[in-house]
């Protein structure tokens, strides 16, 4: 695992432990000699990450649509910064650079971001590890959708054992390390058989 993607919030969130914890997994990615793949600013949840990295020598590709680039004040100190032309070209350019995917706590498109690599790890169309690092309990609520969801049979138990979830990001990472995706079919042959 040499490059990992974390999606995350551009605001620093209502306690000091976002930004805390945004710090060790920044440090721990450095020191595991992984390469952070984000969203380029240098702001909130996610400056710190990329600080983080930075600050222990580490190497972090941000990931910014031009419209963004100056509204989200990117981050002027990365080992190297891909400027694209939609959201949808940075979705597609971090998911194709980064071995996995962790969302830390952040808005509704931190959300929409890792569903959408979550949904496409359901489909088969990439072996990568998802994970949530649930800092102070925020995906709490998340896992308990994905339960009901798997429950109400809207999504097989072996979906909802692709989301890997830890408190601790050195954890987090190990899980990633030993993760075995699911045998996936698609949906149509599913159907067919």
């Amino acid at each position: 695992m040499n490059k990992l993607a974390v999606f995350c919030g551009s605001r620093p969130g209502a306690s000091p432990t976002y930004i805390e914890e945004a710090t060790k997994i920044g440090e721990e990615l450095a020191k595991q000699n992984i390469t952070l793949v984000y969203g380029g600013a240098s702001v909130g949840v996610m400056g710190a990450v990329a600080d983080a990295v930075l600050n222990e020598g580490g190497e972090v590709i941000g990931v910014i649509p031009e419209f963004l680039k100056n509204k989200e004040v990117y981050h002027k100190g990365l080992t190297e910064l891909i400027i694209v032309d939609s959201m949808h070209e940075r979705k597609m350019t971090m998911a194709n650079l980064a071995d996995g995917f962790i969302a830390l706590p952040g808005g509704p498109g931190t959300l929409e971001e890792y569903f959408e690599v979550f949904t496409w790890a359901q489909l088969g169309l990439h072996r990568k590890p998802c994970g949530l690092l649930n800092i102070q309990h925020y995906y709490d609520p998340l896992l308990s959708l994905f339960q009901h969801m798997t429950e109400q049979q809207f999504m097989e138990q072996k979906h909802f054992d692709v989301v890997l979830s830890d408190s601790e990001a050195k954890a987090l990472i190990e899980k990633f390390r030993i993760y075995e995706p699911p045998a996936i079919k698609t949906f149509l042959k599913e159907k067919q058989t």
